[in-house]
């Protein structure tokens, strides 16, 4: 069937990665899945959560969040509403978990990395996108804590795996990859996928929106998912001159 923007079922969104894009963090990317739109920032600072102090472990964490006329209608900023919705704490987890297994901790020394995930403008894929500009974010942030002598290990050692992710799904009974709005709200089966740069599984998330999906379907959108992820590992490398 044919998609909104015209695309092959197994072609990627234009996909675009701004490094530096913010002043102040110590790594700063805006991503781009089409129009989509997240700024991803790391910032550094001294010391762990009070649960891991004296474990010489650093920390890698996440939190996501949406301006409030990122979709076409307004939301109201969570911060006012004074509770955190349950699909923004899903997300920063999967954005944090995701990170996580790209990075030695160990190497970090006892220091925190925080990356905040920003959607400017959603049009599907905000999450996805998100893990995508993220670990450009936080490669840059290691390095940055390479600079100042405060790692131990070189950065391409410390950052031993990349990490991106794609959303696949099934419309009309056809698996498609990276879902814009439009093709999200009416997939029979929605599925996010985490990669590394060799095609390995980070996290799958997967949900038969209308009803049960088969095995040769699950296979299918899980191929279209590590195929999209391994292009958006050659992005995030050229992004980084690596």
């Amino acid at each position: 069937m044919a998609r909104p923007d015209g695309r092959r079922p197994d072609q990627l969104r234009p996909v675009s990665l701004t490094r530096g894009w913010s002043t102040h963090p110590e790594g700063s990317v805006l991503v781009e899945f089409g129009a989509t739109r997240v700024l991803c920032t790391a910032s550094v600072t001294e010391g762990v959560p009070r649960w891991r102090k004296g474990s010489g472990l650093g920390w890698v964490t996440a939190e996501y969040a949406m301006l409030p006329r990122a979709t076409n209608t307004r939301s109201d900023r969570e911060s006012v509403r004074g509770k955190i919705g349950g699909r923004t704490h899903e997300i920063s987890r999967l954005i944090g978990r995701s990170l996580r297994a790209c990075v030695d901790l160990k190497a970090l020394g006892e220091n925190s990395i925080v990356l905040d995930c920003d959607v400017l403008q959603a049009d599907g894929g905000t999450r996805t996108a998100a893990i995508t500009g993220a670990y450009v974010a936080l490669h840059d942030a290691v390095t940055w804590l390479a600079e100042r002598k405060s790692l131990t290990g070189k950065v391409e050692k410390v950052m031993h795996r990349s990490v991106a992710a794609v959303s696949v799904g099934v419309i009309g009974g056809e698996p498609m990859l990276d879902l814009c709005y439009t093709e999200d709200v009416t997939a029979e089966v929605d599925m996010n996928v985490v990669c590394t740069g060799t095609g390995d599984f980070v996290e799958v998330q997967g949900t038969g929106e209308a009803g049960v999906f088969a095995r040769d379907q699950l296979d299918a959108l899980l191929d279209l998912g590590v195929a999209g992820c391994l292009e958006l590992a050659d992005a995030q490398r050229k992004a980084l001159n690596l």
